[in-house]
């Protein structure tokens, strides 16, 4: 890392935030065209960390509402992998197609060098391994890398790991299979992440329906996989067993609900439900819902792995495991008791953020 050096055109400003959050901060430099924001939820179990995603916000309102809703998902991902990590998310606004260079992505890192090792960032949507490195040059917090002592580099396979390991589980406890061979799956979205699992699925002899903006990746999808491509709309029509959305989050809405055929909805998006409510919609339509943040944790187990400079190769591989625990716990609690599934995981992790206030 270089010493950060001072830009004279960079405005850190601090917002106010949600209640329940505790920091929200922005950052505009003039000279890169750098305009992003970091929201801190919790640190405490430790310094928050969450990816960074850069996305063309046509608001800034959309942009707050985004980072915070983010943040505290990855309070909720990192408790529930067990990891000493809080929850933050820290968003670029623009079209990464378009403004995105080396020197932005500096700026970025003396952002992050502000807040002196309170926040950790990685990569999300929009932000590659290469966008992380040069955003190191300004600051330590960063992780995701492809080289140094601790390097993780991208999380997207072990992210899709373990989405593939708790998409059985589901699948066991509502459908009865162990495993997935002649399953009829529908995966939303080819990014990284949607593309290893699918290769996953496929393997274990799934029979896949698919959808995606990149018609490359639908393309390379149907040569390797056999899959069947529909369009992005049609994906929630599929005559399929299992939904796995893989896009970005806010999918699952009343409307959408009523048209899925699934019986399991288990994927790698976040916020999958457009609002809380719609867990109870699911419920209501004998859709088995995996609640996204503990599905899709196996992105920021890697991370922690770098973050906290873990030498022990079984450490990692603990926790991804121990995510399918965690949703097995909350699948049978909910089947106890009649609550839907995101309500009783929710209730798992404040019981967990209870005890930490002590």
């Amino acid at each position: 890392m270089n010493k950060p050096f001072s830009i004279v055109s960079m405005q850190i400003d601090e917002l106010k935030p949600s209640r329940g959050y505790e920091r929200l901060v922005r950052c505009r430099d003039t000279t890169t065209g750098l305009d992003a924001l970091i929201s801190i939820h919790s640190t405490k179990f430790g310094p928050a960390a969450g990816g960074c995603r850069m996305w063309a916000y046509t608001r800034l309102e959309d942009a707050i509402y985004d980072v915070e809703r983010l943040s505290r998902g990855m309070t909720y991902k990192n408790a529930a992998a067990d990891l000493p990590l809080g929850g933050g998310k820290s968003v670029i606004i623009g079209d990464p197609d378009k403004i995105k260079t080396p020197a932005l992505m500096r700026a970025f890192g003396q952002f992050i060098e502000h807040f002196n090792g309170t926040y950790y960032t990685a990569e999300d949507v929009g932000i590659s391994p290469n966008d992380m490195a040069h955003a190191a040059e300004m600051t330590r917090y960063v992780a995701g890398l492809e080289t140094g002592e601790f390097a993780s580099g991208d999380p997207s396979p072990v992210t899709a790991r373990g989405v593939y390991l708790c998409l059985k589980k589901t699948a066991e406890v509502r459908l009865g299979v162990n495993n997935l061979s002649g399953m009829r799956i529908a995966v939303q979205g080819l990014g990284n992440v949607g593309m290893a699992l699918a290769e996953m699925l496929h393997n274990e002899g799934a029979v896949l329906t698919v959808s995606d903006i990149n018609k490359d990746r639908l393309t390379e999808a149907r040569s390797r996989f056999g899959a069947a491509e529909v369009g992005l709309n049609d994906i929630y029509d599929a005559d399929v067993d299992i939904f796995a959305p893989c896009a970005l989050g806010g999918v699952l809405t009343p409307d959408v609900i009523s048209r899925l055929r699934a019986r399991v909805v288990a994927g790698a998006a976040n916020n999958q439900l457009s609002t809380p409510d719609c867990g109870q919609l699911l419920q209501q339509e004998g859709i088995l819902y995996a609640p996204d943040y503990i599905v899709n944790g196996g992105g920021i187990v890697n991370v922690a792995v770098e973050i906290l400079g873990k030498t022990d190769p079984e450490w990692g591989e603990r926790r991804i495991l121990g995510l399918v625990d965690t949703l097995n716990t909350v699948l049978t609690r909910a089947a106890q008791t009649g609550t839907p599934t995101n309500i009783v995981a929710d209730a798992l992790i404040d019981e967990k953020l209870e005890r930490a206030n002590g």
